[in-house]
């Protein structure tokens, strides 16, 4: 990850220290140059035959990285980030339509994403508020948003199949509880409305008000262009197979998933589109979602590193020069 500086010209201090051990490596030479000139050797060898070795230079060597170390740190460098998301609102919305009894994902399809409903539940990020908005032929909010995920699960447990599938009803519904949600947290947060998102989960095509009234002012399309106008994307997971099949009156009807009307639904509204064939393969979308919605990416403080190896090598420094001088360096 590269590293930012908030105020990078405390880095000129890395010239200061850089003509310090310049002039340090001055000074010594010319302090060999003035020994070997005015001093007998002979007599020096016999006064001091054992003569300093490199550790001498442990204590100015330490000082001086501490010095560079320490203006760094000053610099403030920044880095990237995972931080959780404490203030985001996100809308479950799961369809309940009859082709949900499709036994084409073991158990069926319902089981199926019921449980791994919950277990999105159970891995978000806990600071985000989660709502839940079932739908068949009409649409219901069942859970305002909130950050306790027990009523969540206790209503993901009770969901039951009905007719018909009115997904724009649904994305509709679920902008409403957002809404509303904003407003009352708005009044106490100076911030202002937290950000939201729709997480939609189908298997099929809408059929109120009509499977081609898409476009209808509550059809799916519809709903999808007033949740990008308001800035809420909708994320979308088609769930099943082409071969699920259900049994109305005695005979067996195809409910195939419909990819297309859901990856319309997500393109308009500026979401994401997924798939989803297996209970396995749904939990890992809905992991990946988690992951996306409960984090995000911010430039935090990286100075502490920096602070801590430059006060370790002051310590070293300044404890070495007692040590083998009996002075400060």
């Amino acid at each position: 990850m590269t590293e930012v500086f908030a105020q990078p010209w405390w880095l000129l201090l890395l010239l200061v220290v850089a003509g310090l051990a310049a002039g340090y490596l001055l000074l010594l030479r010319r302090r060999r140059r003035d020994t070997v000139r005015f001093t007998n050797l002979a007599l020096l060898e016999r006064v001091a035959p054992h003569r300093p070795g490199w550790y001498r230079h442990v204590p100015a060597a330490a000082l001086l990285c501490a010095l560079a170390l320490l203006g760094v740190a000053l610099a403030g460098p920044t880095a990237e980030a995972k931080v959780p998301r404490n203030r985001a609102t996100v809308v479950l919305v799961i369809d309940v339509s009859l082709s949900m009894q499709a036994d084409d994902v073991v158990p069926s399809r319902l089981a199926a994403a019921q449980a791994a409903a919950k277990a999105f539940a159970d891995q978000l990020t806990p600071g985000v508020n989660l709502g839940l908005v079932s739908f068949a032929g009409t649409a219901a909010v069942l859970v305002s948003p909130t950050v306790d995920r027990d009523p969540v699960k206790r209503a993901v447990d009770g969901l039951r199949l009905s007719e018909s599938t009115a997904t724009g009803e649904a994305i509709f519904a679920a902008m409403q509880s957002i809404q509303t949600f904003s407003q009352g947290v708005a009044g106490v947060d100076a911030e202002g409305p937290p950000p939201a998102r729709v997480v939609l989960m189908s298997d099929g095509k809408q059929t109120v008000p009509g499977p081609d009234g898409e476009n209808e002012p509550r059809g799916s399309f519809t709903a999808a262009r007033t949740a990008a106008e308001q800035g809420i994307p909708v994320s979308t997971i088609s769930f099943g197979t082409e071969y699920g099949t259900i049994e109305i009156e005695g005979e067996s009807t195809s409910v195939a998933v419909d990819d297309a009307s859901l990856r319309q639904i997500a393109e308009l509204s500026g979401g994401q589109f997924f798939t989803a064939a297996t209970e396995e393969e749904l939990r890992g979308v809905y992991a990946e979602l988690g992951e996306q919605i409960g984090y995000e990416v911010r430039r935090v403080d990286a100075s502490r590193p920096w602070l801590a190896g430059g006060a370790m090598l002051l310590v070293l420094g300044v404890g070495s020069g007692l040590a083998l001088g009996r002075r400060f360096p």
